[in-house]
């Protein structure tokens, strides 16, 4: 991957334009080029590059010579591609091909939102295994990004994974300071113990199945609160004579399931 990487250079081809072409995000380009081989690569994206390049394969690129000629034929190629397909998506770009408002969104958020999307849309499709990994993967992320609005402790999550991987300073603390502070050393030690070994599942038994028994009883309370309101639902529809909750009856119906259940606590 230095020979590719020397000859980007040689034809002053960016990072920035290299995603453009290859219709990724700047972020995949990097993953890209950590590759050993660009054999790795997903196979279209390899196959534009070596069409770029003038290439029949990655073993050509020994033998490439970089000269006026062959720069201006590369520049030549990419600016036709990118015209055509500019010329394809005219009016839209990959958010707004999704039919998304981003109206209300600065240029910041909306290459962070874009990048995010090319890059979950990347995965998605490269995911090539039998046990739906990349999807159990996002459908975990989607998960994770539904808790943050219960659980702070989920952003220090981020944070920690984010400066471990190099992306961010140590130091930085984009949330509470103190509680970062904490919750970093703590999963620092954590993940110290995990990855020496010193964590092996006879000595953690008991505690994974304290984890286990916790998880259960919340997801229990959960559930119970779910019949619970449902409950209350029912009977707030039969006292108003009502079969169903719409747009015209349901700030009255949420009234009336607060009143039921205030006569419980009374009671």
């Amino acid at each position: 991957m230095k020979k590719l990487n020397d000859i980007l250079h040689e034809l002053g081809i960016s990072k920035v334009k290299l995603a453009k072409f290859l219709g990724v995000s700047r972020q995949m380009i990097y993953n890209y080029l950590e590759f050993d081989s660009i054999n790795k690569w997903p196979k279209d994206k390899k196959v534009l590059l070596l069409n770029l390049l003038g290439i029949k394969s990655a073993e050509d690129m020994d033998d490439l010579k970089v000269d006026t000629d062959y720069i201006m034929t590369v520049e030549s190629r990419m600016n036709s591609f990118l015209k055509t397909s500019e010329e394809n998506n005219k009016g839209k770009n990959s958010i707004e091909s999704l039919n998304m408002n981003t109206h209300n969104l600065g240029r910041k958020q909306k290459e962070l939102l874009e990048n995010i999307v090319l890059f979950i849309k990347e995965k998605l499709e490269d995911d090539d295994s039998n046990d739906d990994s990349a999807y159990k993967t996002f459908q975990y992320i989607y998960y994770f990004l539904q808790a943050m609005n219960t659980s702070k402790e989920t952003k220090y999550i981020l944070g920690y994974v984010a400066k471990t991987t190099g992306f961010v300073k140590p130091l930085e603390f984009a949330f509470d300071e103190e509680e970062q502070f904490l919750f970093e050393s703590i999963m620092f030690s954590a993940m110290t113990l995990y990855t020496n070994g010193g964590a092996s599942k006879p000595k953690i038994a008991e505690s994974h199945r304290r984890f286990v028994n916790q998880i259960e009883h919340k997801m229990e309370e959960k559930m119970s609160r779910t019949m619970e309101l449902n409950s209350a639902k029912v009977q707030a529809l039969k006292e108003l004579n009502y079969t169903e909750i719409n747009e015209l009856n349901a700030a009255e119906v949420l009234s009336k399931i607060v009143e039921i259940q205030s006569r419980k606590v009374v009671d």
